[in-house]
């Protein structure tokens, strides 16, 4: 949506409507209205002129407008405002994405398109703001500042500096910096975060934080370089340190493990505190269909005992005055006209939607179908690759034809530890320890000479096929793991022929493919066909993998390359250390055998 305040000609007519001397151009009648200033819930009506509120008064007061909506029974809300997302992670383009959200009521989100810009550089960051305009959905876009998240450990498809931060800053459409995932270049000064960091301050905008797993003088120090907020929590103390620090939280809904703790601790504190904000983060497709986005997290917190208002709240008035925006999150005078009509507190199902002044969705269904953006091209034939072969699958150790060797291997998802295994060579090529997997990395943006890397991977099983995919925070290089060459060659190279996307391979047979020939991330499909298609493939994933939650999930393939995060994991330059910043050599001995 391209923000269209209200001229100075409709302004005045929402005053001489406001004093009864003109008809609303819309009148909501008979609802009552959630009041996020003061909590309570009050029968008013709502006067609508253009796409603003003109007035919030008692019922009955005015009955002159061109259209009255009597919406007896329902609570009107402001629209939900998503404060921190990648659209990426529903692989939905914006304006299919936006057909699924604004029904359900969400009506603004904060959108790092740091999975684009990965791909695409400042190319791709463009791509977002401009397919993102005269949507029904308001869309904020963050200058990306974790491209790539770690430098030196990971290669993506660009690199950005302080003057890549300033250019993107300068747009009107961005609202400031994103996430900042290099913590480690915050903490120890490196001159490009610096850069990145002075950027965004000089700006006078917003700097978006990732401080996973930071506490104490770290924590403080983080915060001291200018970041205001974090969805990264990993606890319901993580998020109370975090909040008395004075951060700005974004709880989301993509760990949903994390939330009974987190509302049982802010039922816990005197009040509920207005920097309390939520955020969806990661969504896939089916679960956007199915479950929704962020009301589905509002229905959570809920269901956790946090009071109904309290949350709404949070997803509101708090989400609008984090991102700056005074003429949103309230219904009140003044305010852009963006409403829910929810049926009851109890289920909130949104039975009307209004943005700007127009209803826009009925029911959960949105009124028209958006059109794509006519001034952009999508970005295809991202997957800058030759096809692979077996051969490229097979874990070798330098100087090593037969014999045995200690390695250094990945353990765990998620939550990543080191550990060491002994494993016997045969022709040249490691022989895969019961129990253990391979995990494989290519380089895919034609940045540098692309040799593939590979790790042994403990923790996750043995693979009974192969898992391929293109999208992989955060520099969505190529991805597959598995034990059997065959399978994971056949993974690949399909995700090579289609443009990227997902694949599964078992016993030489494709299982399943979601194809995302857009940037190697998002889909041409329907939304319905998309979310079928993944649906489908992640179901499927369960016959190759062995999965156990909270951490051993499908979703955790598309994390395991984060390097940015504490542990050991495999990127496209090798086998890094998170904490230490060092890529590190997995072999520890070698025995060859006697001649």
């Amino acid at each position: 949506m391209t923000d269209n305040l209200a001229s100075l000609p409709i302004r005045q007519q929402a005053i001489n409507a406001a004093l009864g001397k003109i008809p609303f151009d819309r009148l909501l009648i008979n609802a009552r209205v959630i009041d996020m200033v003061t909590g309570e819930i009050r029968d008013a009506d709502v006067g609508l002129v253009g796409s603003m509120i003109a007035s919030v008064h008692p019922r009955g007061k005015f009955t002159q407008a061109v259209n009255i909506d009597d919406l007896s029974g329902y609570f009107l809300s402001p629209g939900l405002i998503d404060t921190h997302v990648h659209i990426e992670s529903s692989h939905l383009p914006p304006e299919k994405y936006a057909e699924i959200v604004v029904a359900q009521g969400t009506t603004t989100v904060f959108w790092d398109p740091h999975e684009l810009a990965n791909v695409l550089g400042v190319a791709g960051v463009e791509y977002a703001v401009k397919a993102s305009r005269d949507l029904p959905l308001r869309v904020i876009c963050a200058a990306p500042s974790s491209v790539p998240s770690t430098p030196g450990l990971e290669m993506s498809g660009a690199d950005f500096k302080g003057q890549e931060m300033q250019t993107m800053l300068s747009w009107p459409e961005v609202a400031g910096v994103a996430e900042v995932m290099d913590m480690y270049g915050v903490l120890n000064g490196s001159e490009r975060m610096m850069e990145i960091l002075d950027a965004g301050l000089r700006s006078g905008k917003l700097i978006e934080g990732h401080a996973r797993g930071l506490k104490d003088e770290q924590l403080q120090a983080y915060l001291a370089a200018g970041v205001t907020s974090d969805h990264e929590l990993t606890s319901a103390e993580d998020a109370l340190e975090k909040l008395r620090a004075g951060l700005t939280l974004q709880i989301r809904g993509s760990h949903p493990y994390l939330l009974p703790d987190i509302a049982a601790a802010l039922l816990n504190l005197p009040h509920i505190s207005s920097q309390i904000t939520l955020c969806t983060d990661d969504v896939p497709p089916d679960h956007l269909l199915e479950k929704g986005g962020l009301i589905a997290l509002i229905k959570l917190l809920i269901s956790h005992g946090l009071r109904a208002e309290d949350v709404l709240r949070m997803a509101t008035l708090n989400a609008a005055i984090r991102l700056r925006r005074s003429d949103l999150g309230l219904i009140a005078a003044g305010r852009t006209a963006d409403i829910i009509a929810f049926d009851s507190l109890e289920t909130l199902n949104p039975a009307k939607v209004f943005v700007a002044g127009d209803c826009v969705a009925e029911h959960g269904k949105l009124l028209f179908s958006p059109a794509a953006a006519t001034d952009v091209i999508a970005p295809r034939n991202t997957m800058r690759l030759e096809k692979l072969t077996g051969e490229d699958f097979r874990l070798k150790i330098p100087g090593l034809i037969n014999g045995k060797a200690r390695l250094r291997n990945i353990k765990g998802a998620r939550f990543t530890q080191w550990s060491e295994v002994t494993v016997a060579v045969r022709d040249g090529a490691v022989q895969i320890p019961e129990g253990f997997s391979l995990i494989w990395v290519q380089h895919r943006h034609g940045r540098h000479d692309a040799t593939p890397k590979m790790a042994l991977l403990e923790g996750w099983g043995e693979l009974r096929g192969a898992i391929a995919t293109s999208y992989s925070h955060d520099s969505h290089n190529l991805v597959v793991l598995g034990r059997d060459p065959a399978d994971m060659v056949l993974a690949a190279n399909q995700l090579i022929d289609s443009g990227g996307g997902m694949a599964l391979a078992q016993n030489g047979n494709l299982l399943a493919k979601v194809d995302m020939p857009i940037a190697g991330m998002l889909s041409d499909l329907p939304a319905n066909i998309l979310a079928a298609q993944f649906k489908n493939l992640r179901e499927l994933s369960a016959q190759i993998a062995d999965w156990e939650p909270p951490y051993r999930v499908f979703k955790a393939i598309e994390g395991t390359c984060l390097a940015c995060n504490n542990g050991p994991h495999l990127t496209d330059l090798g086998l890094t250390d998170g904490g230490l910043r060092e890529i590190i050599n997995p072999v520890l001995e070698i025995w060859p055998d006697e001649a």
